[in-house]
C-alpha cells in the first residue's frame, strides 16, 4: 500500500510541476509572441521532473535518476543548515545552479521577476523565497 502512496504522490506532484511549467510557457510564449504546443511542455516537464529528481522517499524505475535526485537534495539541504536554516530557499536553489551559466542566469532572472511582481502586490519579497517541505535534521 505504501507504494500506492507514492505513486499516487509521485503523480501529484509531476502534475503540479507540469501545471507550474505550462504557466511559465504561457507567460513567455506571449512576451516572445510565439508558440509552444502541449508536446514540449510534457517533454520540458520530464527533462526537469528528471533533472531535480524528487524527494529522496519517493522511487523511480531510473537508479541514475534517485542518485541524481538525492545529490540535488542533499546539496539543497546542505545549502540551508549551512546558512542556519532548516527551510530550502531559491538561494540554494541559485547555489545548485552556479556551475552552468546559462541556467544560472535563467534562474537569477526569475527570481528577480518574481521577486518584482511580489513586490509590485504590496508583499515585501525577502531575498530567498522559502520552498515547503521539511529538512532532515
Amino acid at each position: 500500500m505504501a507504494d500506492g502512496m507514492d505513486d499516487e504522490l509521485r503523480e501529484r506532484l509531476k502534475a503540479s510541476l507540469w501545471f507550474s511549467i505550462g504557466k511559465i510557457v504561457d507567460e513567455e510564449t506571449q512576451r516572445l509572441n510565439t508558440t509552444a504546443t502541449p508536446q514540449f511542455i510534457g517533454a520540458l516537464t520530464e527533462m526537469v521532473w528528471t533533472q531535480i529528481g524528487t524527494f529522496t522517499f519517493l522511487k523511480s524505475s531510473s537508479p541514475v535518476a534517485n542518485k541524481g535526485a538525492e545529490n540535488v537534495a542533499q546539496d539543497l539541504e546542505s545549502f540551508s543548515r549551512h546558512a542556519g536554516r532548516t527551510t530550502v530557499t531559491t538561494d540554494d536553489v541559485l547555489l545548485i545552479t552556479r556551475r552552468n551559466d546559462a541556467l544560472h542566469g535563467i534562474m537569477e532572472d526569475f527570481v528577480e521577476k518574481e521577486q518584482a511582481k511580489a513586490k509590485g502586490k504590496g508583499k515585501t519579497a525577502a531575498k530567498g523565497k522559502a520552498v515547503k517541505g521539511k529538512s532532515k535534521k
